[in-house]
């Protein structure tokens, strides 16, 4: 983020992409680690059924028949919400039910968002 603010020089468009598609995944993988890592306790403690009530509501938690009886969210889960929240700069099919939830999906969605309007300064400022 640092180097696509304060670099003088015009990096090519690729060095650009890349920079821009670095932050992005990043931003992807941290939350997406921190989703899976703190919903309802951790996996661990949702495995053992500690606390009652889920941080994120997902689809298969709303409606018997779509999943398996006792379907617990797992990691490729929350990197499909990091990755649509990032997308999407808000949630799509998983909804964020603690206050902690939703502000760390805000904070993803300034972060991608801010990534994006960064790198498309970026390359507006190298066509000049």
């Amino acid at each position: 983020m640092r180097d696509l603010i304060h670099t003088s020089a015009a990096p090519g468009a690729l060095a650009l992409l890349g920079t821009g598609g670095a932050v992005w995944a990043t931003n992807i993988i941290a939350f997406s680690l921190w989703y899976w890592e703190w919903d309802r306790g951790g996996p661990a403690a949702r495995a053992q059924g500690v606390k009652s009530y889920p941080d994120f509501l997902f689809p298969q938690m709303q409606q018997e028949g779509i999943a398996e009886p006792g379907w617990e969210p797992s990691y490729p889960d929350y990197l499909y919400v990091a990755f649509t929240n990032a997308c999407a700069f808000s949630p799509t099919d998983t909804m964020p039910l603690s206050v902690w939830a939703k502000l760390l999906m805000m904070t993803q969605s300034a972060v991608s968002l801010i990534t994006v309007v960064l790198v498309v300064a970026r390359a507006v400022g190298i066509l000049q």
